[in-house]
């Protein structure tokens, strides 16, 4: 099944340890059956996190571990292969 990208605004807090990093973006590589392939967190005040095959949690969190279900509510926004992979590739 064919890939697909998404872009996630999210503007509430994390509540918990790293609530100072403040509001994120989430982008999104998931698989047909929209489970979550990859996963890059931009935090407006910390680091950027990527999440995928080769490193898929951390201290700070990790790959979804559940399907980007496009019924459910939340404000996601497609975006293209390109636009993914210049956000994956310009992580520090």
């Amino acid at each position: 099944m064919a890939k697909r990208w998404f872009k996630w605004r999210w503007d509430e807090s994390r509540g918990d340890e790293n609530d100072h990093r403040g509001s994120s973006t989430w982008l999104f590589e998931v698989d047909g059956d929209s489970w979550p392939l990859r996963q890059i967190e931009i935090y407006d005040t910390g680091p950027t996190l990527r999440y995928g095959p080769d490193h898929d949690e951390d201290e700070y969190g990790g790959l979804g571990q559940a399907r980007l279900d496009e019924s459910e509510n939340w404000p996601q926004r497609e975006i293209t292969a390109a636009e993914f992979e210049a956000a994956w590739t310009d992580v520090q």
